[in-house]
């Protein structure tokens, strides 16, 4: 499931880029990209077909993930299903149409936490847990606007 890197997006002063990891990373990434809307820029398997590494974008924002794999970093994280299913962080996304977006969302199985709202500050949005219990908050509030 090797895909090649893609050309890279305007280069910005500075980017931030969430990772992620999953147990079965390859199924995540399907998910990603049919329910969330990213699409898979790169993805490097090891020697036992787990992903080692994945980018995903969602225009000229990307994520990377990979498989839950023993490594030094792996050591200083946790999965939501290990807490209870909290997590100590989450990741928004700006979207054109949050109610398309909520609805495909709802398809793919998403568990909704906060159901698709008009916000005091701006914008339309909601925030879902993925299949693997990481939280997610889609919108269409552009900070940067």
């Amino acid at each position: 499931m090797a895909v090649p890197p893609s050309s890279p997006p305007t280069q910005h002063p500075g980017l931030i880029v969430p990772v992620l990891r999953y147990r079965d990373a390859k199924a995540m990434i399907d998910w990603l990209c049919k329910f969330f809307g990213f699409e898979a820029q790169a993805v490097y398997e090891d020697e036992q077909g787990r992903v080692a590494h994945a980018q995903l974008t969602y225009g000229d924002e990307m994520i990377m993930l990979s498989s839950v794999l023993e490594t030094p970093f792996s050591r200083h994280m946790v999965q939501p299903d290990e807490i209870g299913g909290r997590e100590t962080m989450s990741i928004y996304v700006v979207v054109p149409d949050a109610d398309l977006h909520y609805a495909r969302t709802k398809v793919g199985g998403a568990e909704i936490l906060i159901d698709i709202k008009d916000e005091d500050y701006g914008g339309r949005g909601y925030t879902c847990r993925d299949p693997e219990g990481h939280i997610w908050s889609f919108g269409t509030y552009d900070p940067w606007e």
